[in-house]
C-alpha cells in the first residue's frame, strides 16, 4: 500500500492561529483604548463643560499637545527599549538655552543655533545611552543624575544671558504660523508620529528594535546588537526633546529656565496611557499622540472647572499608575509576534 502523509494533530493549526490572533488583538486593544477614552472625554466635555471642546479651545491646546506628543514619543522609544528617561526637562531646558545663547536673538545665527541646540541634546542622549546600554547602569538613576548635571550646567550658561532673552524673530514667526488654521508645531508632531510609526511597523530596523525590547536575550542570540539599539533609543529620544526645546521656545518667544518643567511626568503618562509597555517592545507612536491629546484636554477641562494645579498633578499621577497597571496585561507577547525572524538578517 502507498505510504500516506501523516496528518497533523486535529486542532493544532486552529489553536496556533487563535493564539496569534489573540496576541494581535491584545496588542491592538492597548493602542485603541486611549482613543476610546479621548472620545468619552470629549463627550463629557460636551455635557458638562462645552467651553472646553469648542473649536477655539481645541485649536488653542493643540500646540501644547504637539509639544507633549514629541516628548512622549521620545519617552516611548526609551520604554520600548526597556529603559526610562528622567532627563527630559533638563534636555529641553538645555536646548532652549543653547538656542538663545548661540543665536543672540538674531535671525542670522538661527540656523547654527538650531544645529547647536539639537547637537547638545543628542550629546546628552549619547551619555545616557553609553552609561545604560554599554555599562549596564540603572536607567532611573543614570537619567536622574545626568539630568541634574545638565540642569546645573544650563543654569551656569544662562547666567551670561539676558534675564528676558528673546528668540530670533524668524523662529517666533514660525512658532505662531498656522497652516489651515493649525499651528505649525502640530503638523511637525503629526509628521514625526507618522514617520516613526512607519519606521517601527514597516521596516526591518523597526522590527529588530521591537524584538530587542520584547526579549533582549533572544534578540542577542539571533545576532542583533542589543547595546546599539538600546543606546540609540536614548539618542533619538534626546533629539525629539531637543526639537521640543526649539519649537516651544519659538512658540513662547522668551523662554525661561522653567521651559522644561512640565515634561518630567507627563511624557511618561502619555507613553504608558498610549499602550507602551513598561516591559519593553510594545508601543505605538500614533497612540502616544492620542494620549497626549487626552492629557492636555483633560488638563484644560480641569482648569475650566476651577481645580487647582495640585489636583491636576494628582489626577496625572493616578493616570500614570492606571496606565502602568493596564500595561501589565497582554505584555507577554512572543518574540515572533514582533518580527523576531528579522533578527536573522544581520
Amino acid at each position: 500500500m502507498p505510504a500516506t502523509d501523516p496528518k497533523p494533530a486535529m486542532g493544532a493549526e486552529p489553536q496556533t492561529l487563535l493564539a496569534k490572533l489573540s496576541d494581535l488583538g491584545g496588542v491592538q486593544m492597548r493602542f485603541t483604548a486611549i482613543w476610546v477614552a479621548l472620545v468619552l472625554l470629549i463627550i463629557l466635555g460636551l455635557i458638562f463643560q462645552k467651553r472646553s471642546v469648542d473649536i477655539t479651545a481645541i485649536l488653542s491646546i493643540l500646540p501644547f499637545a504637539a509639544f507633549l506628543a514629541m516628548a512622549s514619543m521620545g519617552q516611548a522609544m526609551v520604554l520600548m527599549a526597556r529603559g526610562i528617561d528622567l532627563s527630559v526637562p533638563s534636555i529641553i531646558m538645555l536646548s532652549s538655552t543653547i538656542l538663545l545663547g548661540v543665536s543672540g536673538g538674531q535671525d542670522e545665527g538661527l540656523g547654527l543655533a538650531i544645529i547647536a541646540a539639537l547637537g547638545c541634546a543628542m550629546l546628552v542622549g549619547i551619555v545616557n545611552g553609553a552609561l545604560i546600554a554599554v555599562l549596564k547602569l540603572n536607567a532611573l538613576i543614570v537619567t536622574l543624575a545626568v539630568g541634574t548635571i545638565v540642569a546645573g550646567l544650563t543654569i551656569w550658561i544662562r547666567q551670561d544671558l539676558q534675564q528676558e532673552a528673546n528668540v530670533p524673530v524668524a523662529l517666533a514667526d514660525f512658532g505662531s504660523a498656522r497652516l489651515i488654521g493649525i499651528n505649525s508645531s502640530v503638523w511637525i508632531a503629526a509628521g514625526l508620529a507618522v514617520l516613526l510609526h512607519l519606521l517601527l511597523r514597516r521596516t526591518v530596523l523597526g522590527r529588530k528594535f521591537e524584538a530587542i525590547g520584547v526579549n533582549p536575550q533572544s534578540a542577542h542570540t539571533t545576532g542583533l546588537n542589543v547595546m546599539l539599539y538600546q543606546g540609540g533609543a536614548y539618542i533619538v529620544a534626546a533629539l525629539l526633546y531637543g526639537m521640543v526645546g526649539v519649537l516651544l521656545s519659538g512658540f513662547i518667544r522668551n523662554p525661561t529656565l522653567e521651559v522644561g518643567a512640565p515634561y518630567l511626568l507627563a511624557p511618561i503618562a502619555a507613553a504608558v496611557l498610549g499602550g507602551t509597555a513598561i516591559s519593553g517592545g510594545i508601543g505605538s507612536m500614533i497612540a502616544v499622540v492620542g494620549a497626549s491629546l487626552f492629557l492636555v484636554q483633560l488638563g484644560q477641562m480641569l482648569r475650566i472647572m476651577g481645580l487647582s494645579t495640585a489636583h491636576q498633578y494628582i489626577i496625572e499621577g493616578v493616570a500614570i499608575a492606571l496606565g502602568m497597571w493596564l500595561s501589565s496585561f497582554g505584555g507577554k507577547i512572543s518574540l515572533s509576534s514582533f518580527g523576531g525572524r528579522a533578527g536573522k538578517s544581520r
